[in-house]
């Protein structure tokens, strides 16, 4: 039988099979191999007489991360908020270049926008090329859109915590319950309120694989070379064979066709500081430690 891990937990894997979910355990090899299935694998299992069943194969990944633990995603939904907790746009950049690097679609959804309009922001994300949604799970602004967006597909929702990844969850399947946790005015963040990676299945079609926030993104870099890094911002592209010099970084060299994009407002400056921060961190990790 083939399914998809729709749940990783104590080493036990809970697979999908025609919407029959099979508790199973992986085989041994995985071990000596230095494999982990990953929820969102589809994979070959046998079924035991006792009704569990084990994973004998990994079929082949279209994409995979590491915090979290996800593979075969074909929309990441980052969820922010130009209210309380207001996210920084530096995070925003480094999850959808890391989605960039891996081949996967990043939907800009700006949630709590009853409370808040960071228009700039939007226009921003919009400019760059990314679906960029104005939601509200208060009021249901933007939620269709949201909707008919991931329908279909497999998607992961991340954002920093108390951006209301759970309760855009809730509005999108009504009745389809996820804690849902107090933001702290002091703190200016939520409560963690998801503990483990796990796929829904929705109505509309879509998988979605509700994850920890921005901090299960913060110790993982965009495993991209610096000299690729460019790659990862899309609005780059039009302007990376006009710069004078092939090897062209794109920070301060003269003849940069990228930052005269930029000085003539083609693109957004929080975005290219976002570029120069990666790239300076990229430079900074051994090759052999790059994923």
């Amino acid at each position: 039988m083939e399914g998809i891990i729709h749940k990783a937990l104590s080493g036990f894997y809970y697979v999908d099979c025609d919407g029959e979910s099979v508790t199973c355990r992986a085989r041994g090899k995985f071990r000596h191999e230095k494999l982990t299935p990953l929820v969102g694998d589809r994979v070959s299992i046998t079924r035991l007489p006792d009704g569990s069943g084990s994973v004998d194969a990994i079929l082949p990944r279209k994409n995979e991360f590491h915090r979290p633990a996800v593979a075969n995603i074909d929309l990441l939904v980052v969820v922010c908020s130009g209210a309380i907790p207001v996210t920084d746009p530096f995070l925003i950049d480094r999850v959808t270049a890391m989605a960039e690097r891996r081949g996967c679609e990043s939907v800009i959804c700006f949630n709590k926008w009853d409370l808040e309009q960071p228009q700039a922001l939007y226009e921003t994300y919009r400019n760059a090329g990314f679906p960029t949604l104005r939601v509200s799970a208060e009021t249901g602004e933007g939620i269709q859109a949201l909707s008919d967006l991931i329908a279909g597909k497999v998607c992961a929702f991340t954002g920093n915590s108390g951006v209301g990844k759970s309760s855009i969850l809730n509005i999108l399947e009504p009745g389809f319950v996820r804690p849902v946790g107090e933001v702290s005015e002091k703190l200016g963040r939520g409560r963690h309120t998801t503990r483990h990676v796990e796929l829904f299945r929705l109505k509309n079609g879509a998988v979605v694989a509700d994850t920890p926030g921005f901090s299960s993104f913060e110790e993982e870099g965009t495993g991209c070379p610096p000299e690729e890094l460019q790659y990862a911002f899309r609005e780059f592209a039009p302007y990376l064979d006009g710069c004078r010099f092939l090897d062209c970084a794109h920070v301060k060299e003269k003849g940069c066709a990228v930052l005269e994009a930029l000085q003539a407002g083609k693109i957004a400056q929080s975005r290219h500081d976002s570029y120069v921060r990666l790239y300076e961190q990229a430079r900074s990790v051994p090759e052999w430690q790059r994923k």
